[in-house]
């Protein structure tokens, strides 16, 4: 990885060309860094996993948006529920508690 300064990170994707990205505070860059290294990680799973003379690099990036993409909208099934009971044994234990 490049230099960096306070306000910028660089990441590198898929072994395509770095790119500079601005960030808020050192903490956001570490964000930045564990994105990259998750998104290659994955990246090279599936580039291993489905690289062919048929499969393009596109057509595996492809792939990686839609797992990125299902993992986000699983997690955000997965927050609605957790907060719903949340909500549901908030009430319970106010009843529980104004009985007491």
């Amino acid at each position: 990885m490049a230099a960096e300064n306070e306000n910028t990170t660089w990441i590198q994707i898929a072994g395509l060309p770095k790119k500079q990205l601005t960030v808020s505070s050192k903490a956001e860059a570490e964000l930045y860094r564990m994105a990259e290294d998750l998104v290659n990680k994955v990246w090279g799973e599936y580039e291993t996993k489905y690289k062919s003379e048929k499969t393009s690099s596109n057509d595996i990036m492809a792939m990686v948006a839609f797992y990125f993409a299902w993992k986000y909208v699983n997690s955000k099934q997965w927050n609605s529920t957790v907060n719903d009971f949340l909500k549901e044994f908030e009430k319970k234990l106010d009843d529980i508690v104004v009985k007491v």
